[in-house]
């Protein structure tokens, strides 16, 4: 897959980026957030871009592609679709901390969503984040999802306060329903 954007590119993720990936995992908010994205040195960022890399084609994913700048050519991070119990989809997303607050994340899941769930079939995708994320809460808002809960759930096997939105892809006809959320 590629989409390019003004400022991004988005595309499969390749061997050659494990140290771009290694670095852009130990950042404090994958620490915080997404603990088990936490890459602590290159080699476990090898092994985990080889499975990535083998579940691209495939109908359950997960589809994780990387995020490149198109100015610098720096991978500054990751977009993702990953398969949920109960038929779900999850949107996933991490730009590295140096490149935070430059609308990077907003502009690569504007970008992903209408692309991978048109070429997926997908009408839904949900997201979730820790209540006090509110940088991601933001995203998912500025990128179209809808907020449908708030309180305490399950997060990164803990619980802790939450909130869940959905994000549904414009198409004629019914919409795809799982239990996710439901």
């Amino acid at each position: 897959m590629r989409i390019e954007t003004e400022r991004l590119v988005i595309m499969d993720m390749t061997m050659d980026m494990a140290e771009a990936v290694h670095l852009n995992s130990l950042d404090d908010d994958v620490r915080r957030y997404v603990p088990d994205e936490v890459f602590e040195t290159p080699e476990e960022a090898r092994e985990t871009i080889e499975f990535i890399r083998s579940r691209y084609g495939s109908a359950e994913g997960p589809w994780i592609f990387a995020v490149i700048t198109k100015d610098t050519g720096q991978n500054i991070g990751y977009v993702q679709l990953v398969l949920m119990d109960g038929g779900c989809w999850e949107i996933g997303y991490h730009i590295a901390k140096a490149y935070t607050g430059k609308g990077y994340a907003t502009e690569a899941v504007k970008a992903f969503l209408p692309a991978v769930t048109e070429y997926a079939g997908i009408r839904e995708v949900y997201g979730i984040w820790l209540s006090e994320n509110a940088a991601s809460g933001r995203v998912l808002e500025k990128c179209g999802f809808q907020v449908y809960f708030r309180g305490e759930g399950a997060y990164q096997n803990g619980v802790s306060e939450i909130c869940k939105s959905v994000w549904r892809r414009k198409t004629a006809g019914q919409s795809d329903r799982c239990s996710f959320g439901q």
